[in-house]
């Protein structure tokens, strides 16, 4: 476990770096938290640390965006919180993303629990001020 304070967004770069540390071995990579705890925003912030060139937005509505590493390889971010049931993730082919070996970056996992493999890293960012998060890494 590893824990990560975050004062304010411009510390959002080096908390990313040290979360890609713990990425090699991991593809599959959950974050939990509130609405507004800043899931997102830090997922922006990792995906600029990957090489990401490309807008990252939120899925909200589309449940999955597709974007490309700094060597060209897939990053997938999903966004489960509108879903009513694990069966709407397996329509959209959501195992088959998991099982790909590429780096899936999953909000809101809880509401997929069942189709998730054991082997995941789980980052919870909790609000510790206005501004201010923790993020807690477990795997």
């Amino acid at each position: 476990m590893l824990r990560v304070d975050i004062p304010d967004v411009a510390a959002l770069p080096a908390a990313a770096a040290q979360v890609r540390a713990f990425l090699a071995g991991h593809s599959i990579v959950c974050f939990e938290g509130e609405m507004g705890a800043g899931k997102t925003t830090f997922i922006k912030a990792l995906c600029a640390s990957l090489g990401v060139r490309e807008e990252v937005s939120s899925p909200t509505f589309s449940l999955v965006n597709e974007y490309r590493d700094a060597q060209d390889r897939p990053i997938y971010h999903f966004d489960f919180y509108r879903l009513n049931s694990p069966e709407e993730a397996l329509e959209i082919g959501a195992l088959e993303y998991f099982d790909s070996g590429y780096l899936c970056l999953i909000e809101w996992p809880s509401r997929i629990e069942p189709l998730l493999p054991n082997d995941r890293l789980l980052l919870t960012l909790s609000v510790t001020g206005p501004s201010a998060r923790e993020l807690i890494i477990t795997n």
